[in-house]
């Protein structure tokens, strides 16, 4: 036991040589940090970039496209002559060049409802990413409260230990000198070797609630990670002031998931508008401008004489454009647009049974919250009353015991009653702490100790 008490006060020392130097992380700088590293957050920040590429897609879809197009060619043997168009048996070398234009002058309003949901998947995006973010902050303070909790535990644990060990002190004095049985001392060694475990099991809690939240922030250097040395006392609050339903309220109007799940409404209503926008008539127009060369063409010149012009004038020459528009219209695709709306109505009803059930999921999530901070409040007092009790008991047994008038066993039960006792207001505090900080944050208000 003694030496793996040794072992971690060697481990406790050299923390301390290296918290001297380290960084000490507050939990500001905590939630900030995670948030700005967090590797899922880089990906929904991806995903939002591309929602935003979606939108100029989009857009893009409603401009008219523009293609120039050419190509060299050589005919040896039989060919036909781009001049007449008569079959020939020669060599020819030919030259085409172009350019063509289309645009959707109406199909159902498709492309404006496709660039109206695309704004739209890009608000959705951006709130689903700031949910994340609201979650990584709750973890990341329940990981540093975890770890508060554990070093103050760990503190009084040492402290127990300190106490325990000078009242080992002096009760071997007193079996040495006849006074007290050797019984009593045999108690005590007992009351250390256990107060000794609590003190290694404490430092393991501690260094474990460290990597844990050093793992949450994907930090990996764990030995020189550590949090400020503060004791954080209740933090006033008055939160309680306002009711579970006024807290909802105000948790619906800016709520990040239930944003995102309105979003996801809209994101179906105009799938729904894209689907039926199929069923009217496509009408779209064109433009087409094309010219060629030929070394093998012949026109006649002014007297009647063939002759082959040059590449710049038959350029111009052999010129010429083609425009016109097209109407499709939709009659029967084996009940594909019929069976798409269907499907779209289906989605849009599934979204908003989707965000019904996300608004009742967070009406009682506040409840259990409001409930928890009330439950959680009072037992951090019981703890506390229980606590001033167990401490009167003590100093009542102990001095019993420093007049022999209680033996050495019962005097370690009611230490042991006072150890419990701190450990529970330790515990408790903590806990309310948490769910406080949890409502406050449904209300709108920043994780912060202060």
């Amino acid at each position: 036991m003694k030496s793996r008490l040794v072992t971690l006060l060697v481990l406790l020392c050299a923390m301390t040589i290296s918290n001297a130097q380290m960084r000490k992380w507050t939990l500001e700088e905590c939630v900030t940090y995670a948030v700005d590293n967090n590797l899922t957050i880089e990906q929904f920040e991806l995903d939002l970039e591309d929602s935003k590429i979606d939108a100029s897609d989009a857009l893009g879809n409603m401009l008219p496209n523009l293609n120039a197009s050419s190509s060299v060619s050589s005919n040896t043997g039989f060919s036909i002559n781009p001049t007449n168009n008569l079959p020939t048996n020669s060599t020819a070398f030919n030259v085409n060049a172009g350019f063509s234009s289309n645009v959707t002058l109406f199909n159902g309003l498709r492309n404006m409802r496709r660039l109206n949901r695309a704004k739209i998947n890009a608000i959705a995006s951006q709130y689903r990413l700031d949910d994340l973010k609201d979650d990584i902050r709750l973890s990341v303070a329940n990981a540093y409260l975890q770890v508060l909790s554990n070093k103050e535990q760990l503190r009084t644990f040492e402290a127990q230990l300190a106490v325990t060990e000078q009242d080992l002190k002096r009760t071997k004095e007193l079996v040495e000198s006849g006074v007290s049985p050797r019984g009593d001392l045999l108690e005590i060694e007992a009351t250390a070797a256990n107060q000794e475990q609590q003190v290694v099991n404490g430092g393991s809690l501690v260094l474990i609630s460290r990597v844990n939240l050093a793992q949450l922030l994907q930090i990996t250097d764990y030995e020189n990670f550590d949090i400020a040395d503060e004791e954080f006392a209740i933090p006033p609050s008055d939160i309680l002031d306002n009711s579970a339903k006024v807290i909802f309220d105000k948790a619906l109007s800016f709520r990040n998931d239930i944003k995102f799940s309105e979003t996801n409404v809209e994101l179906a209503a105009e799938d729904l508008k894209i689907a039926k926008g199929a069923n009217y008539p496509t009408l779209s127009a064109f433009f087409q401008y094309g010219t060629r060369y030929s070394d093998v063409t012949q026109i006649p010149d002014a007297n009647g004489v063939p002759f082959t012009p040059n590449f710049t004038d038959q350029l111009w020459i052999f010129d010429g454009v083609s425009y016109g528009a097209q109407l499709n219209v939709p009659i029967f695709n084996g009940w594909s647009t019929r069976n798409n709306v269907k499907r779209s109505k289906i989605g849009l009803e599934r979204a908003k049974v989707q965000l019904e059930q996300d608004k009742l999921a967070l009406e009682t999530n506040i409840q259990q919250a409001y409930v928890d901070v009330t439950t959680f409040f009072k037992a951090y007092e019981a703890a506390e009353k229980t606590l001033e009790a167990r401490r009167l008991a003590y100093d009542y047994a102990k001095e019993r015991f420093d007049v022999g008038l209680m033996n050495a066993f019962d005097f370690s039960q009611a230490q042991s009653r006072v150890d419990n006792a701190e450990a529970d207001v330790i515990r408790t505090k903590y806990d309310y702490i948490f769910r406080l900080k949890i409502l406050e944050f449904y209300f709108g208000i920043p994780i912060s100790l202060n």
